[in-house]
This record gives structure tokens, sequence and C-alpha cells, in this order.
């Protein structure tokens, strides 16, 4: 297990529960820097894996390791939420607050120093694209632009670990492309999660890839090593049905290999 404070992951044994449904069945992980990608269909477990790592949600069973801290440990919890940087799905937020007033608000959650913060807000805010709406009405922004203000807040500490849920949602190709690449410069020095159903993000900007099924670890590998694994076309093929291009085609392949594997009452 790592015990490097500068960022890491590991989870062992990581068991979810929510009532009768098993989301997470007894899964062993880990997360050096760089960008990890977290695919799986509606249910395998993304979300309530990304929402342990962000000590939001509480594991039934097993144990965690982030930032070379134990999250059972409260003292240890607290200092990896210092140090976390967090986008859910659903982002809440004031709509009554600017922009730069609404990120400077989770800066001080995160307990930065306060002569800091203006900084840090005004850098991580033109690193999203805003710039030139800080001082905007969070409320008076389209749905994508509320997107990078989530995106902003979760970046606003420098985060030696980055917890992205659905990052995309309601971002143009163009933002998508500009996103991707910030993943990329962020995950030079910090462990970036990114859990997405747009295989294409996880080809361009992942170093590494995690496919959840039905709450188990049904591949781990490259993006490269996934598509190899969809690339295979039969002569004269126009459309396979597997997907449209290799990497969703490997998904697709790797889905349907693992579910032969369950037992029937997890299919």
């Amino acid at each position: 297990m790592s015990s490097d404070k500068g960022g890491g992951v590991t989870v062992s044994g990581l068991t979810v529960r929510h009532r009768r449904t098993l989301a997470l069945d007894a899964v062993d992980l880990d997360f050096a820097p760089g960008v990890h990608g977290l695919l799986g269909p509606n249910g395998a477990g993304k979300t309530s894996l990304i929402r342990v790592l962000a000590t939001v949600a509480a594991p039934t069973a097993g144990r965690v390791s982030l930032l070379g801290g134990d999250i059972s440990n409260h003292r240890e919890r607290t200092e990896a939420r210092r140090r976390l940087g967090y986008l859910p799905q659903e982002f809440g937020y004031y709509p009554g607050f600017t922009v730069r007033e609404f990120v400077a608000y989770v800066a001080w959650l995160k307990e930065m120093p306060a002569a800091s913060v203006p900084g840090a807000v005004e850098r991580v805010v033109e690193r999203v694209g805003l710039a030139d709406r800080i001082d905007a009405k969070v409320k008076s922004l389209s749905g994508g632009m509320i997107r990078r203000v989530g995106i902003a807040q979760a970046l606003v500490n420098d985060p030696a670990l980055l917890l992205l849920d659905e990052p995309t949602a309601g971002l143009d190709p163009e933002q998508r492309f500009e996103f991707r690449a910030l993943l990329r410069d962020v995950g030079t020095a910090s462990t970036v999660i990114v859990s997405t159903h747009l295989v294409e993000d996880v080809a361009t900007a992942c170093t590494e890839v995690t496919l959840l099924d039905a709450g188990r670890v049904a591949y781990r590998g490259t993006p490269g090593e996934l598509s190899a694994l969809g690339d295979e076309r039969r002569p004269g093929q126009e459309a396979d049905p597997l997907g449209d291009n290799p990497i969703e085609r490997g998904y697709t392949t790797v889905l349907r290999s693992h579910r032969q594997l369950l037992p029937e009452a997890r299919r």
C-alpha cells in the first residue's frame, strides 16, 4: 500500500451496499498520479466509488487509503478532504453568489490560507475559461458555464486528488476538447479519477482505464489496450454492432465477456 503523501489511492476489499443492492463487491484498486478513466454502464458502481473516495459516503466494508491516510481515522479523513477536489454529478451551488464568491467560498471550506484565496480563485476561473464572467451571478450562467464553475471549485485548492463524476455533461465539443487538455495538465502532478459514459474522453485524456460492471472490476489497462480488444473488423464489414470505433468495441467486448463470468443473479 502506498504511503506517498503527494497523491495516491488504494482501496482493499471495498464493499458498498445500498439497502438490498450491492453497489461495489469487494473491489481492490489503486490509483497513482495521472489521469484515470472510470467507465461502466449505469449501476456499475462508478458513482458509489467516487463518493467513497470523496469521503461523502462511508463504505460498508473494506479499507480506503487516500493520499497516504486511512479515511477510517477522523483526523486523516479531515486532512484528505483539504487536499482533494470533487465534482459530483449533481452539482449544488448558491445561485445568488457570483462565480468569484462561490469559488472563494469553496476555498474557505477547504481551509485555504485567506491571503492565497483571491489569486487562486482568479487563476482557476481563468483556467476553465470564465475569466470574463467571474463577477456574474451563477444563476445567470448557461448550463455549460455552471458545469465549468463546478470544475473550477474542484480545482481551487490545487488538489492532490481530483474526483470528477460525469464532468463533461453540458459542455459543447470545443469545451470538452479544452477540458481534456486541462485534465492532462492536472494529471502531471495529481491523481485524477474521471467517471464518465463518454469513451472518447477516456481515449484522449486518460493514461489508464478501469471498467466497472455489476460492482466488480471488469477491466484494467490503458486506452490503447482497450482499443486493441475492439480493433478486429471482419472483411467487408461496414458497421459493427459493438460500436463505432475500436475503444467502443473494446468496451462492449469486455462487458459481454465479463457478464458471462457473473453469477446468474448478477447479470
